[in-house]
């Protein structure tokens, strides 16, 4: 947990991150900058590991220049979006920096994205060129006629093999072309901290995906912040990152963060769970970017002698859960987790650069939480209009102040970026983000009088059920406590003549196992004497792998859709013996009872 110095240390830290007097608008500030001043001050160090091709900082920023001025003679200037359409891989990062040198916008698209969504989002930001990775060609080709984009050379192809054919609807650039130019565009010394530096785009969970508002000041903030009093970082250190890089997490947290502390990034593609350690060990890394769930696939894997014989000594992520917190620590020996939270299109957060654990840490912005209805998705205000705080301790709906030095860039669309706000709620005029998330305190010892803060929940997440609210990140860890279970994913679901939502779990079993694998009798067991009757779900379906977003964060909207429905789910379905208390293969007669409301739960 570190030493009474260490603390003082850390509390230095985040005071003088959180207190240092903010930039003006104007000054002259950017992500592309930090580049180019690291190949002034390190030309010959690397910037970039991927797939064993190792890129200086002189190199990376000359490739940048050559597309940076390819752009410039094809018309793109300050404040134009130039779509981004690309897997993870060198060319990402030279493209994102050449389009920030020229003070225009990347469209940081979802490499994953196909059809109406991905139409949605080149659209969307009104973007004037699209590049694109000849691997992504042919989801880009089914959707041409639906673009605005109608000129061969709007569309430019980035080789990916060096074997592809550029179709005839798109042009091609090549950043190790020597014959272009790669000199410093000027206009690189005209982009300003407070100009707009990226759009990211939401998961679109609840409708098609809205364009967040990223400006180069909140990429210094997050980059700082992870650098400086997460991470820890020094110049020779190494940052492995298999993160998507048209994320705010991977983006601004690791690669950014790397830039900042002018240290190497290692780049994956995707995340690969077998070959993961063996990277960090190969590249030497001593830190690492992460999403909690894929700390829960590593932890899946079989123990092995030389876990805790890494080179790691930091990470820093979110949504890393408390249930396997300490087991992962001890496990690959981790000196400091930098567990954070915070959104793209947020205007505030929280940092754990106490390195406590279990918690986010530190608000660095000014919050509140207060009283929120789970069963009518409302939140609770007094009989003057006003909202109501929590006691401390107690879960409730995060809301953070919009002030001037927590701003809220918002949406590329007003009408987006107003439905997020929420007004007059402790006095009149006063103006909130509403995070849509569940959080309460947690005393973690004395932390010289600092608050800490741990997720709860986000609203649609948590249910209702025998009047009892019901937090599905909650109920999920103690299900993850059986030793049988891999990872549960709960959510609620509506079963007729029943009020609220009753509880149901998606739940991985080790190796894949089927019921008539496992022991039912102890995973009851489990469930019965650790969580209260109205939490313990009543429908467990069984499944060989959680659908996850590209993000590694847990997909539930289709599970709870699909519910324990025999018609819509292929997969085997458990179900809560209300008689016994025990979990049994859900058959058709049982269904056609729950459906006529014959079982009482």
């Amino acid at each position: 947990m570190g030493s009474i110095t260490d603390t003082i240390g850390d509390l230095k830290v985040i005071y003088n991150k959180v207190t240092a007097k903010q930039p003006p608008n104007d000054e002259i500030m950017s992500f592309a900058l930090l580049v180019n001043n690291n190949a002034k001050k390190n030309p010959t160090d690397v910037a970039l590991f991927c797939e064993d091709e190792p890129v200086s900082w002189q190199e990376l920023n000359q490739r940048s220049n050559r597309v940076a001025n390819y752009l410039k003679n094809q018309g793109i200037t300050s404040g134009d979006c130039v779509s981004l359409f690309m897997q993870n891989r060198t060319e990402v990062v030279v493209n994102i920096v050449a389009i920030c040198k020229l003070g225009a916008i990347a469209g940081l698209i979802n490499s994953n994205l196909i059809k109406q969504p991905l139409t949605h989002c080149i659209n969307l930001v009104d973007s004037k060129k699209c590049i694109f990775g000849a691997e992504l060609t042919e989801p880009l080709a089914e959707i041409l006629d639906d673009l605005n984009l109608k000129d061969p050379s709007d569309y430019i192809l980035v080789k990916d093999t060096g074997e592809e054919e550029v179709p005839d609807w798109a042009t091609t650039i090549d950043s190790t072309d020597n014959s272009l130019d790669a000199t410093d565009p000027p206009e690189i010394n005209n982009v300003t901290i407070g100009s707009v530096a990226f759009y990211i785009f939401t998961s679109g969970t609840t409708g098609l995906p809205k364009a967040a508002v990223v400006t180069h000041r909140r990429i210094f903030t997050g980059a700082k912040l992870s650098h400086t009093a997460l991470l820890r970082l020094k110049q020779n250190d190494r940052v492995y990152n298999c993160l998507p890089l048209y994320h705010g997490t991977g983006l601004i947290i690791g690669l950014a963060a790397a830039f900042h502390a002018s240290a190497a990034t290692v780049i994956r593609r995707r995340l690969s769970v077998s070959a993961f350690w063996d990277d960090v060990r190969k590249y030497q890394c001593t830190s690492f970017i992460y999403i909690g769930e894929f700390i829960r696939y590593l932890m899946a894997q079989p123990p092995k002698k030389d876990d805790a014989d890494n080179p790691i000594r930091s990470i820093v992520g979110n949504g890393l859960r408390p249930d396997i917190w300490l087991e992962f620590k001890e496990r690959f020996n981790i000196d400091r987790i930098g567990e954070f939270y915070a959104a793209s299109e947020g205007n505030g957060g929280f940092a754990n650069v106490f390195n406590k654990d279990c918690t986010v840490g530190l608000g660095i912005s000014p919050v509140k939480i207060v009283q929120y209805d789970v069963a009518n998705d409302e939140i609770v205000r007094d009989n003057n209009g006003n909202c109501i705080e929590v006691m401390e301790g107690d879960p409730g709906l995060l809301i953070i102040e919009v002030t001037e030095t927590s701003k809220f860039d918002g949406y590329t669309t007003q009408e987006d970026t107003d439905k997020k706000l929420l007004r007059s709620c402790f006095t009149d005029g006063d103006v909130y983000f509403n995070t849509g998330d569940l959080m309460r305190t947690l005393d973690v010892g004395f932390t010289y009088g600092q608050t800490h803060y741990q997720f709860v929940d986000r609203i649609g997440d948590t249910f209702r059920w025998k009047s009892e609210n019901v937090s599905t990140n909650e109920v999920g860890e103690i299900i993850n406590g059986c030793a049988e279970v891999i990872s549960t994913n709960v959510y609620g679901v509506e079963i007729p003549g029943t009020d609220g939502r009753a509880g149901m779990a998606a739940i991985v079993f080790n190796d894949g196992a089927s019921s008539d694998q496992i022991d039912l009798a102890a995973l009851s067991e489990h469930i019965n004497d650790n969580l209260p009757g109205y939490a313990r779900p009543i429908f467990i379906r069984v499944l060989e792998e959680l659908p996850t977003t590209t993000t590694h964060k847990l997909q539930k909207n289709e599970l709870r859709e699909q519910a324990f429905h025999l018609d819509q789910v292929e997969e085997e379905i458990l179900v809560r013996d209300p008689s016994t208390g025990l979990y049994k293969r859900l058959d058709s007669d049982f269904y056609d009872r729950v459906m006529r409301r014959e079982i009482a739960f």
